[in-house]
């Protein structure tokens, strides 16, 4: 089934990056619907057996991770609830079964959160937090530039230890959240592990406002090339990143790098959007849910250039940002620089419970338009070139990214050095030949 964009606005599919910003909110919301259930009865009961209810009908595994899912409704609706704090503990302790960090339940005032996250801005120190589904432990999956946690020196991968003095060993992604977020002007401590090192963090929290794009022209011995980087596919990003194109091309740029380095993800809308400003055809992306092929998005002939394209990434570009880079890898129209990114193919449905709680439940995969099923495992650039510790916290505190002290990016210019050869040699826009 193909899609058009109006089917997909207002839809509750969420693109599991399983990136929570500890300022605030989740970042992946993917068009968020949520339905009203003014007038139906607040039950604790009756809660705890519509969230059974979603799960059986949306969840992507059918086994329900090897259990009768029949048998767990018997089980939780034969309790009494006398309040909604129980129906919210027995909802948790019956999702665990699933084994699955992204299918969650989020309290009202979680749940609000996320909603507010795509205005663009935060109160909180700028980090996207994981659950890591082996270890459970909260993994940094980056740092938001230009934030308390970004000039601190935290990087993708980190681990967080501690929370002010607390442990953070099974706690779970909205506990960590309601612990590191508060009011601007306060501090937080994080215990980090990097390897086999730890450190202490003390972090200033602050509102933070998320600029999804920046443009710049730079000047180099290829000519003119458009820089663009991208941080998250927000409610703003499309708009943003169709302005900053049109820009450039203005301004007659022979090529682009588009950075998508530490971005985690965001709305699905956004990467096809921004996926059918570099694609002139093909599939950008496809989703399969438990009974098989859902959906197939497909590049609408609206490219805004066919200019060499060279596309940065690392394990820190996560979900939204994996469909956009599988998109241009797989069509050849971009190669891809960095090292090998998060690897999150799943896909959400949000909704609205009937207390103003949410549910976040993993209803599909999804897939680039090879086939890859890039969950857990990543993409693979193009050209490898990895970053060390030492590198990656220097460039950021001293805001070196996207230019020459930044070795990913001088990678970068050498890749697109060589399109642009092509380019001129044969008198076209050039694209990348398979598995260069």
């Amino acid at each position: 089934m193909h899609k058009s964009r109006s089917q997909m606005i207002g839809q509750g599919l969420v693109l599991a990056t399983t990136a929570v910003s500890v300022g605030a909110v989740a970042l992946t919301v993917v068009g968020l619907h949520t339905q009203s259930w003014a007038g139906l009865t607040e039950s604790p009961k009756e809660l705890v057996d519509e969230v059974w209810q979603v799960v059986y009908q949306n969840y992507v595994d059918p086994s329900f991770n090897k259990n009768d899912w029949r048998q767990v409704r018997r089980q939780y609706l034969s309790r009494s609830y006398t309040s909604k704090e129980q129906a919210y503990g027995a909802i948790r302790e019956m999702l665990e079964r699933l084994e699955d960090p992204y299918t969650r339940f989020m309290e009202p005032e979680q749940f609000q959160s996320m909603r507010i996250d795509t205005s663009g801005e935060l109160t909180g120190v700028g980090i996207q937090l994981a659950q890591d589904e082996k270890t459970k432990q909260l993994v940094v999956i980056s740092p938001i530039e230009d934030t308390p946690a970004a000039r601190a020196g935290i990087l993708a991968q980190d681990v967080i230890v501690k929370i002010n003095d607390k442990s953070t060993q099974g706690m779970d992604i909205n506990q960590a959240v309601a612990l590191i977020r508060g009011k601007a002007g306060t501090t937080v401590q994080l215990t980090i592990r990097r390897g086999e090192r730890q450190a202490v963090y003390t972090l200033k929290r602050e509102r933070i406002e998320l600029h999804a794009v920046r443009s710049e022209v730079q000047e180099s011995r290829l000519g003119k090339l458009g820089y663009i980087r991208l941080t998250q596919f927000n409610g703003n990003a499309s708009a943003d990143m169709r302005k900053a194109i049109e820009d450039l091309e203005k301004q007659q740029v022979v090529g682009y790098i588009l950075d998508l380095r530490s971005n985690p993800g965001g709305l699905l809308q956004s990467s096809v959007e921004i996926a059918d400003m570099w694609l002139d055809r093909g599939t950008i992306v496809s989703t399969k849910t438990r009974v098989g092929e859902a959906e197939r998005y497909e590049a609408r002939r609206s490219t805004l250039t066919n200019k060499p394209l060279v596309v940065l990434v690392d394990g820190g570009s996560a979900s939204a940002s994996e469909i956009l880079a599988g998109a241009l890898q797989d069509n050849q129209r971009a190669v891809l620089v960095g090292t090998k990114t998060f690897g999150k193919g799943l896909v959400q449905s949000v909704r609205e419970l009937q207390d103003g709680s949410g549910l976040a439940v993993t209803i599909a995969k999804y897939y680039t338009p090879a086939g890859r099923n890039i969950n857990k495992e990543g993409i693979n650039p193009n050209v490898e070139i990895s970053l060390t510790d030492e590198q990656r916290e220097a460039i950021l505190k001293n805001r070196a990214v996207g230019t020459p002290q930044d070795p990913q990016y001088a990678r970068a210019l050498e890749a697109l050095s060589q399109l642009l050869k092509v380019a001129t040699k044969e008198g076209r826009p050039a694209a990348p030949a398979s598995g260069t």
